[in-house]
């Protein structure tokens, strides 16, 4: 009998707030947390906002310290991403009352975290600083600094977990991936508890204008930032970068509930496809889409009209939302235009990559526990052929049994995770 697995902790780092809960808050009262850059120069950027974690520079109440997490010194040694990874991790784990100290508890612990692009900005200032001074001036710390499985690395490091050190790098679904990675690796047998999730740091100069340069950015609503993540409204132009990090305690049931520990979901679906048909356009039959929640849907044993809610990948690019609105009509019929909620969390948060499925898992865990759907910002103007709920908006009360949770990524990449209240 195949072993199952529950969520026992959460922890986030985000555009709206550091820490899960008062994200959730700021989220469901229909905050947004894209605002304009002001760290670096964007006056030659088409695209001049992005999805920011608050700093105390910006006065928000819940702003993010890094130096609450990792010592100084230490940080000039680490990419942005590890040091996020590290706070969110460190928020899940008290969260979960998981502090392994026996050998045995240590061994049977482990980490799956993953990132779409990682260390970016060491790649960008060693390059420069080779370039400009030489290569006496690029800095030892610099590989170990932005290789992705360094965030794996470190937080196992920190908290003494030597069962699987895994790292997963599928763009925009890393995030997820990890999750159903590091599920299988419990339900194998291979861990009795694994933190897993996923991060991302690229809202700096070069990533900016790296995907600018693709034209896969808003560039319409830089004078009105909190207006500008539109998924499916008819005036969306592209994402809003972000960044950020989430991280989830999963735990064996029997595990979680011989030591007391309080249980948020259970994973009972992951589902994993790929398009191929395009390096960065999605199907346009959304088939990829399609078959990934089928998938998930039929590990978890369940009919498609028990999920009560799908947080969409819903990026706010015109191709990708219609090709997952028709992978969500056609896998779902009639139920989707009666009764079923899908709803995009980017639109308040921006997309924040690699690390977009962690967050988006840990939304779809707090709809199930709290009865609440976070809703689509900004859709003042639907574009519905296929007659789905987007929530739009505001936020809807809803007694909720099992939720889905999307990420897709560039590559055709697709994973789908099913969560289940208990």
């Amino acid at each position: 009998m195949l072993r199952r697995v529950v969520v026992t902790g959460f922890g986030m780092v985000s555009p709206l707030a550091c820490g899960a809960q008062e994200t959730w808050k700021r989220l469901i009262a229909g905050e947004s947390g894209i605002r304009e850059i002001t760290q670096f120069d964007v006056s030659d950027l088409p695209s001049k906002i992005a999805g920011t974690v608050p700093t105390i520079i910006q006065e928000s109440s819940d702003f993010f310290d890094p130096d609450k997490f990792v010592d100084p010194v230490e940080q000039r040694r680490m990419d942005k991403f590890i040091i996020f990874s590290l706070a969110a991790v460190q928020e899940a784990l008290d969260m979960a009352s998981w502090h392994p100290n026996s050998p045995e508890e240590q061994e049977r612990s482990g980490v799956s975290f993953g990132a779409g692009i990682g260390g970016l900005p060491k790649i960008y200032e060693n390059s420069v600083a080779l370039f400009e001074n030489g290569a006496r001036r690029v800095s030892p710390f610099f590989i170990p600094s932005a290789l992705i499985n360094l965030a794996a690395g470190h937080i196992s490091i920190r908290h003494q977990l030597k069962g699987p050190n895994h790292a997963t790098v599928t763009a925009c679904a890393s995030g997820s991936h990890a999750i159903g990675d590091a599920a299988r690796m419990i339900i194998f047998g291979d861990a009795d508890v694994m933190v897993a999730g996923g991060a991302e740091s690229t809202v700096f100069r070069f990533g900016v204008a790296g995907f600018s340069a693709l034209r896969a950015l808003s560039t319409h609503y830089n004078e009105t930032p909190s207006k500008a993540s539109r998924p499916w409204d008819k005036g969306r132009d592209g994402f809003v970068i972000a960044e950020g990090a989430g991280a989830l305690v999963l735990e064996e049931y029997e595990h979680a509930v011989s030591r007391g520990a309080t249980i948020f979901a259970e994973i009972v679906g992951y589902g994993m496809s790929s398009d191929a048909h395009h390096m960065t356009a999605p199907s346009p039959s959304g088939d990829g889409a399609y078959r990934a929640m089928k998938a998930a849907l039929h590990q978890a044993q369940i009919r498609p009209e028990e999920i009560g809610y799908i947080n969409a990948h819903g990026t706010a690019t015109i191709p990708g939302d219609i090709a997952e609105a028709q992978a969500v009509s056609k896998l779902y019929g009639e139920y989707a235009r009666n009764g079923l909620c899908v709803s995009s969390t980017k639109s308040a948060t921006g997309h924040l990559l690699g690390g977009a499925g962690a967050v988006e898992a840990i939304f779809c865990i707090q709809a199930l526990r709290n009865g609440v759907l976070p809703p689509t910002l900004n859709l003042e103007d639907p574009d519905n052929e296929f007659g789905l709920d987007f929530v739009p908006l505001t936020a809807r009360e809803k007694e909720i049994k099992f939720a889905i949770s999307n990420s897709f990524g560039f590559g055709g990449t697709n994973a789908s995770l099913v969560f289940k209240k208990l």
